[in-house]
């Protein structure tokens, strides 16, 4: 447990209480089907494996990156697996603040309200996302006794297998082919930072300057974190006034209460790379999906709807202000940055965009492929 001053300034047990009790149910499945909707998803994230890899024509550097493990789980532990991942990531800005909060009366303030109202803001963060993930590659998390983790820290596949039933239910799609079709985006995931051996440290780097940018006293830290959780409970929905945000506070996500001009840089190099690995899944779950997924066509066409309208006015306010919105429209613009490089330089051509940093498009260049495409030809 991070403390602050002897108090947890983030309660991360009391966060996973919280979303745990908070979490919706999952659908209705007999002892009998959970079993069977496991032991199916678990053959068809192996079976991905083959898919993918022929189809981008990328191979692990190693043989261990191949041995990262495929966890089957229910909302809770997908709680209690992205806690752990969020302990790892903010810890060096936990410790920076806890370094400036001797003598600083706001971090008497945060000492005091500290880690049981944060513990709780992450905890209703992380019960809104839990019922909507149906599959995560998680990257950095540190490997638990319920949680194993790959080899050198190579992360682990998640499949949320209420979430996935759910949504098969809700399109009336094929199971067997949205399982598979779902298998197939997480699995190119794990098999970009398998074959990219680069990847995960360029990642973690830029994640850790972005925190290490942060520069601010406890006092103003508490007061972002209050403004966060206060929009999160949509007390902040209209001003006193009773008038609407603005479009722009609206447009804001949590990540962008604490950015510092230098952090705007920083997040859109890790913007341009989250859209690319994004499309780039989104593009091969496609293009694998008529070979195996008979009924791909119907499945893309139904979960693009349901992608665009969320499930109602609450969900659709929670997602603007999660930058869920900035992310479904990372996947689209992604997913045209690669097919169109594809179209101009084949798999191959485009398969350069893996040599090193130096090599990734920007985030000008999502938006306008040709202009990468240039670049790599002069």
């Amino acid at each position: 447990m991070t403390s602050l001053g002897g108090v947890e300034m983030v309660d991360w047990n009391l966060a996973v209480a919280t979303a745990t009790r908070l979490v919706r149910p999952g659908p209705e499945v007999s002892r009998e089907g959970a079993r069977a909707v496991v032991s199916e998803l678990r053959r068809h994230a192996k079976a991905s494996e083959e898919h993918v890899r022929g189809f981008t024509r990328m191979q692990p550097d190693r043989p261990s990156e191949s041995d990262t493990p495929v966890l089957v789980v229910d909302r809770p532990g997908w709680v209690r697996a992205n806690v752990a991942g969020f302990r790892e990531l903010l810890s060096p800005l936990l410790e920076k603040v806890q370094e400036r909060r001797s003598g600083s009366p706001g971090g008497a303030v945060l000492g005091a309200v500290g880690g049981k109202v944060t513990g709780v803001e992450v905890g209703m963060l992380l019960s809104f996302l839990a019922s909507r993930v149906l599959g995560q590659y998680e990257t950095f998390a540190p490997a638990t006794r319920e949680l194993p983790g790959g080899a050198d820290g190579s992360g682990r596949l998640l499949l949320v297998a209420p979430n996935i039933v759910h949504v098969e239910r809700e399109l009336e799609v094929d199971p067997h082919d949205f399982r598979l079709w779902v298998c197939l985006h997480e699995e190119t995931h794990r098999t970009q930072f398998a074959a990219v051996p680069w990847l995960r440290d360029h990642i973690q780097g830029e994640i850790q300057s972005f925190l290490g940018e942060t520069d601010m006293d406890p006092s103003t830290l508490l007061e972002r974190l209050r403004e966060a959780a206060q929009s999160l409970s949509g007390s902040r929905a209209q001003s006193a006034e009773g008038t609407e945000q603005t479009a722009e506070t609206e447009r804001a996500g949590i990540a962008e209460l604490v950015q510092t001009p230098t952090q705007r840089e920083i997040l859109g190099r890790l913007t341009a790379v989250m859209s690319l690995l994004e499309g780039h899944a989104d593009y091969v779950m496609d293009g694998v999906g008529p070979e195996v997924v008979p009924s791909v066509a119907e499945i893309r066409e139904k979960f693009q709807k349901r992608r665009a309208t969320g499930a109602g006015r609450l969900d659709q306010a929670l997602r603007k202000l999660l930058g869920l919105d900035a992310k479904l429209r990372q996947y689209r613009e992604g997913e045209r940055f690669v097919r169109a490089v594809v179209e101009d330089l084949g798999m191959d051509g485009f398969n350069r965009v893996w040599t090193s940093p130096n090599t990734l498009p920007t985030k000008s260049e999502i938006s306008r492929p040709a202009d990468w495409v240039a670049r790599m030809r002069s």
